[in-house]
C-alpha cells in the first residue's frame, strides 16, 4: 500500500480547503475543542481534524513493515495497533451508548480493543501474534470513518445548541474524538522512538520551532504564595460545554504552605546535559531505588532521545526529533522519564541546594498556581511547532510554559479527586491506574490537542516510560511536599489496591498455595476440607474437561497467585498452561518454583517468630509445561485466545472493572475457545479500595430489593457459556497459627457454547 498518495486516506486529505485545520502554510494543525453544543458542521470539522491528524502522522512510516516493528522497550504494541485502536474504541463506545447496533468487525474490535499498561520496564512478554494486514486495518478505518460521519448528520440530538451531559448516549461520541487526541500523542512518541531510517516527516507536519545556537539564559525562580487551589469540575452527570475524563470531576481543595519557589522554565537539554556530565546516570545515591534498578538494567547513560555522536566521555550528543536526527538544541525542554527527572531534582539539591532547601518536582497544586505566574506566551500546543521549542521562547517576565511545549512530571500519584465517579461508558480508563505506581503529568506538550490541552486534563504514566514530558523545579524547604497527594503515604488503602506485593501476604500465599494441610489448618475441629484450594479450583477444570470430552492442550490460569493451581494443572495438560497475575512479586516467585522447584520462606505463627518452610513443586513435566507472565485481568493481551480452559479463582472482586475481565471471554478472540471450559470462583468480597461501587456486578439494592452479583455473572455469561454447575468452594488462608481467614467462594463451571 502506498502510505503517501491519494488513496491512503480514509477521509479528509490534509488539504487546505478540505481539511479543517490546514493552514495557509499548508501545515495541519489541531483545531480547538469542540464544545457539546456545536452545530453539527462544528462537530464533524473537529471529527475530521482529529482523524486527518492520525493519518498524517502514520504517513511518516515509509515503509509497510514499519508498522509491525516492535518498540525496542518491548512495553507497547507495535504502530498497527495505534492505527486501528481509535477506530475501534469509537465502534465500542458508539455501541455501549446505544448509537450503533452492532459490531463493524468483530474480530478486530476485540484485538485492537484494549492496549497495554505498561506494567514495569523489563515486562518484555508482548507483541508475541500475528497483525492483521495493512490494507485490512484501512478498510476498516473507512467503514468507521462513514458510519460516525452518518451518526454526526443524522442524529436529532446533535447540534441543537444545548451542552450534553455525560450520561446521555452522545457523550460517547465526543468520548471518541478526545481519546484519538490522546493515542495521536502516544503514536507520535512510538514512531519518535523507531529507528530513524523508517520514517520520514509528513507533507503536511508543521514545521519545527526555532533552534537558538546556545544555551538558554538560568531560569529564575518566583516566590509562590500560601494559599488553596480548587482542583476538579463539576459531576460530569451535569451538562458540559465540553468533555472531560472521568478523573477530572470533582473536587479537591489543596494547602499550599508558603516557602516554595518555581522555576521560571523548564530543566532544558543544556542544564541537563551538566547532569549527564557530571556522573549522574553512575551515581545510585541519586537515584530511588527502582529508578537505579531500571537505570541499570537498561544500561541507561542519558535521556532515550538523545544520540551519541562522539566518544561517550566527551559528552557529545545529536537529538532524535520527532522525525530526524539534528544538532542538539540546548535550549529545547530534556526529555526524560520521571526516574530521570526525580534524580535530576537531587543532583541539583547536592550541587547548589543549601540553607535547608532542596530541590524537587512541583505538586499538582503548585502546577495550577503557577499558571496564574505565566507570562503572556502563546503556549507551544496542538502543534503550533512540530517540536518542543525553546523553554526561554516566550519572553515575559513570569513562567514560561505553564502550558504546553512538554508535559510537566509531578510528584503526585495519579488518584480520584472527591467526589469522583467512573463513567459508564469507559469505567477502567482511570481506576487501575489510582495504584501509587503512576506519576502525574500535566500542562500537555506541543502534540497536545482537545481536552489535553485544557486547564482541567491529569494524565499520567508509569514512572520508567518515555512521554514527551520535562523537569520543572521547585526549590523549598525539606519537607514542604506543595500539598502533593503521595498514596502510598497519605491513603495507604488506596496505595494497595495491590497489596499482594507485600512480603507477609507472599507468605500467606505460599503457605495457601503449597503449605501441607496440617500446615493450613492444624486444628481437627477447624474447616479442614477447605484446605489445599488452588489444587482443588484446578480439579474443577480437570473434571468438567474429562465429563465433556475436552482435550486440555492450552489452559490459563488468570489470577494465578505464586502458582498452586497452575502447576496443578500443568500435570494434565499436553501443551501449555500459563499463569498470569498482576502482582511482580508473586510472578518472580512462581518462575523461580518453575526453575528450580522450591522456594524457602518463612511461616508466621506468632509476632516475630516464624518457622522455615519450603515450597516445592517436585513434578519436573508439569514445571516444564507451566509457563508465568504478569499482565493485568482487565486488559490481557491480545494474543491470549482460544484455550482449551480458563480458570479464574477469585479474582472477580479484586479488579477495577469486572465487565472488562468478562468481556474478554467470549467473542472471536476469547480466552475461552468454542467448546472450552471456564471455571470462575468468587465470594463477591466487593470493596471500593479495589472495584469502585459503580461497577459491581451486584451487591446492592435496586428498585428496594437485592441485587446479587451471582445473578448478574449468570446473566453476562449465558449468551455464550452453557452453566455446567454450581456449588460452593471454601479456602482457609492462615495468617499465623491462631488467626484464618475463612472464605466460602461461589463456584461456577461453564462449557463455552460452540
Amino acid at each position: 500500500m502506498d502510505l503517501h498518495s491519494n488513496s491512503w486516506w480514509t477521509g479528509k486529505p490534509p488539504v487546505r480547503g478540505e481539511c479543517p485545520g490546514v493552514g495557509a502554510d499548508g501545515a495541519l494543525r489541531a483545531l480547538p475543542q469542540v464544545t457539546t453544543g456545536a452545530t453539527r458542521a462544528e462537530v464533524q470539522a473537529y471529527f475530521d481534524n482529529g482523524w486527518t491528524l492520525t493519518e498524517t502522522l502514520f504517513t511518516a512510516l515509509r515503509v509497510e513493515e514499519a508498522f509491525y516493528q516492535a518498540p525496542a522497550h518491548g512495553l507497547r504494541h507495535p504502530l498497527i495497533f495505534y492505527y486501528a485502536h481509535p477506530a475501534v474504541l469509537y465502534v465500542n463506545k458508539l455501541r455501549l451508548a446505544g448509537l450503533q447496533p452492532g459490531p463493524v468487525d468483530a474480530a478486530f474490535e476485540a484485538l485492537f480493543e484494549t492496549g497495554v499498561d505498561e506494567m514495569s520496564w523489563d515486562d518484555m512478554s508482548k507483541n508475541q501474534m500475528t497483525w492483521p494486514e495493512l490494507a485490512a486495518v484501512r478498510a476498516y478505518r473507512a467503514e468507521v470513518y462513514r458510519l460516525v460521519s452518518r451518526l454526526i448528520a443524522t442524529h436529532p440530538d446533535l447540534g441543537r445548541g444545548a451542552p450534553i451531559g455525560g450520561e446521555q448516549p452522545l457523550w460517547a461520541l465526543f468520548m471518541g474524538f478526545e481519546h484519538e487526541r490522546i493515542h495521536f500523542e502516544t503514536s507520535a512518541v512510538l514512531i519518535r522512538e523507531l529507528p530513524v531510517a523508517l520514517v520520514r516527516r509528513p507533507d503536511a507536519w508543521p514545521p519545527d520551532a526555532p533552534r537558538p545556537a546556545g544555551a538558554p539564559k538560568s531560569p529564575g525562580f518566583l516566590p509562590l504564595p500560601a494559599g488553596e487551589e480548587r482542583i476538579g469540575k463539576a459531576p460530569q452527570a451535569a451538562a458540559s460545554v465540553t468533555f472531560g475524563w472521568d478523573n477530572e470531576y470533582g473536587e479537591r481543595v489543596a494547602a499550599r504552605a508558603a516557602g516554595a519557589e518555581v522555576a521560571t522554565s523548564l530543566v532544558a537539554n543544556g542544564e541537563f546535559r551538566r547532569f549527564v556530565a557530571d556522573g549522574g546516570y553512575r551515581e545510585e545515591r541519586f537515584w530511588s531505588a527502582v529508578g537505579w534498578r531500571w537505570r541499570a538494567g537498561r544500561n541507561a547513560a542519558h535521556p532515550a532521545f538523545w544520540v551519541d555522536s562522539g566518544p561517550r566521555g566527551l559528552h557529545e550528543y545529536r537529538l532524535r526529533a520527532q522525525f530526524e536526527l539534528i544538532d542538539m538544541p540546548l535550549a529545547w525542554p530534556a526529555l526524560v522519564n520521571f526516574h530521570e527527572a526525580e534524580a535530576f531534582t537531587r543532583w541539583r539539591t547536592e550541587r547548589d541546594g543549601g540553607d535547608g532547601l532542596r530541590y524537587r518536582l512541583p505538586s499538582e497544586a503548585e502546577q495550577h498556581a503557577l499558571r496564574r505566574l505565566a507570562g503572556p506566551e502563546t503556549p507551544n500546543l496542538a502543534l503550533k511547532y512540530g517540536s518542543e521549542s525553546p523553554v526561554d521562547g516566550a519572553g515575559g517576565p513570569g513562567v514560561q510554559d505553564a502550558f504546553g511545549n512538554a508535559w510537566q512530571w509531578c510528584v503526585d500519584h495519579f488518584h480520584p479527586l472527591p467526589g469522583f465517579a467512573v463513567h459508564k461508558y469507559y469505567d477502567d480508563f482511570s481506576t487501575p491506574c489510582f495504584d501509587g505506581e503512576h506519576q502525574m503529568i500535566l500542562g500537555g506538550s506541543f502534540l497536545s490537542a482537545g481536552d489535553e490541552a485544557s486547564p482541567a486534563a491529569r494524565f499520567h504514566f508509569r514512572p520508567h516510560f518515555l512521554q514527551t514530558a520535562a523537569i520543572r523545579l521547585v526549590r523549598a524547604p525539606a519537607g514542604h511536599d506543595g500539598g502533593a497527594v503521595d498514596l502510598r503515604r497519605a491513603a495507604p488503602a488506596a496505595a494497595e489496591r495491590n497489596p499482594y506485593e507485600r512480603d507477609q501476604l507472599l507468605r500467606d500465599y505460599l503457605v495457601l498455595h503449597f503449605g501441607a494441610s496440617e500446615d493450613q489448618m492444624p486444628f481437627a475441629f477447624g474447616p479442614v476440607a477447605a484446605t489445599r484450594f488452588p489444587q482443588r479450583c484446578a480439579d474443577l477444570v480437570t473434571d468438567a474437561a474429562t465429563a465433556r470430552g475436552v482435550e486440555l492442550r492450552r489452559v490459563l490460569d488468570v489470577g494465578c497467585a505464586v502458582g498452586g493451581a497452575t502447576f496443578a494443572l500443568a500435570a494434565h495438560a499436553a501443551d501449555e498452561v500459563l499463569g498470569v497475575d498482576l502482582s511482580a512479586q508473586f510472578i518472580r516467585t512462581a518462575q523461580e518454583l518453575k526453575a528450580t522447584g522450591a522456594v524457602r520462606y518463612r511461616q508466621a505463627e506468632e509476632g516475630a517468630i516464624a518457622v522455615e518452610r519450603t515450597a516445592v513443586v517436585g513434578d519436573e513435566r508439569a514445571r516444564k509445561v507451566a509457563q508465568f507472565r504478569r499482565a493485568d485481568a482487565c486488559s490481557l493481551p491480545p494474543e491470549l485466545v482460544g484455550f482449551d480452559a480458563v480458570l479464574m479463582a477469585n479474582l472477580l472482586c479484586r479488579v477495577p472493572s469486572p465487565a472488562s475481565v468478562l468481556q474478554r471471554l467470549a467473542g472471536p478472540r476469547g480466552l475461552v475457545r468454542p467448546g472450552g471450559i471456564l471455571a470462575l470462583t468468587t465470594p463477591f468480597s466487593w470493596l471500593p479500595e479495589y472495584t469502585p461501587p459503580q461497577v459491581w456486578l451486584g451487591g446492592h439494592e435496586r428498585g428496594g430489593a437485592p441485587a446479587w452479583s451471582a445473578d448478574e455473572l449468570l446473566r453476562l455469561l449465558a449468551p455464550d457459556f452453557e452453566l455446567l454447575s454450581r456449588g460452593h468452594i471454601p479456602l482457609v488462608i492462615r495468617e499465623h497459627r491462631r488467626k484464618y481467614q475463612y472464605i466460602v467462594a461461589d463456584s461456577f463451571v461453564f462449557q463455552r457454547r460452540s
